[in-house]
């Protein structure tokens, strides 16, 4: 009987309540409410003073001092020491070469096996996660290699390269992110004046 009756209501409630429409589309009650007037008299409760105490630079139109001010006194943000590097937001540490080295070439890699950036990845030998996927191989000369290896990379440092080749392998430079120099550009933009 009560399960009977309260269905019986839940569908008057379903009857009577009016479905949304464009024409009767509104706020929820409560979420908007008139601006508060202030300074417009004692009885609106914000006269006088309109909620800025008495007198004062906080007290004027246009007044208040800028974030971070002190009253003059050395202030929080100078008082602070500043970071140096990738922690002060600077790129000087942020690095540009996914980096390896010889020693580690010889023990991930069999004889007259082909090194590249994406072999490494794949042995995961180094990660290439993130930042890293857009940077290129460069090779160092860190330990020795044995082993007879045909190395890709886009810079490979003097040791390394000598190294290489010393034990029979192949050092092939990739061409990757030219530097701009000046001279260069300059030499571009007569050329380019020329025809």
């Amino acid at each position: 009987m009560v399960v009977v009756r309260a269905a019986t209501e839940a569908a008057k409630e379903g009857e009577t309540e009016e479905r949304f429409r464009l024409n009767n589309l509104s706020p929820a009650p409560g979420s908007k409410r008139a601006k508060k007037r202030i300074g417009r008299g004692y009885g609106a409760g914000q006269g006088g003073s309109a909620g800025k105490g008495m007198r004062g630079q906080n007290a004027r139109s246009g007044g208040g001092t800028r974030p971070g001010f002190e009253g003059g006194q050395n202030p929080l943000y100078r008082r602070l020491p500043k970071l140096k590097g990738i922690a002060g937001g600077m790129g000087a540490g942020v690095k540009d070469y996914n980096v390896v080295n010889v020693g580690v070439l010889s023990e991930n890699f069999a004889e007259n096996e082909e090194v590249t950036l994406e072999a490494l990845a794949e042995k995961r030998v180094i990660d290439v996660s993130g930042r890293e996927r857009s940077l290129p191989l460069k090779v160092l000369g860190d330990g020795e290699i044995d082993k007879k290896l045909v190395v890709k990379a886009v810079a490979f440092s003097k040791s390394a390269s000598e190294k290489i080749a010393a034990a029979g392998g192949e050092v092939v430079t990739l061409p990757g992110r030219k530097k701009w120099t000046r001279a260069e550009h300059e030499a571009s933009k007569k050329a380019q004046g020329d025809s």
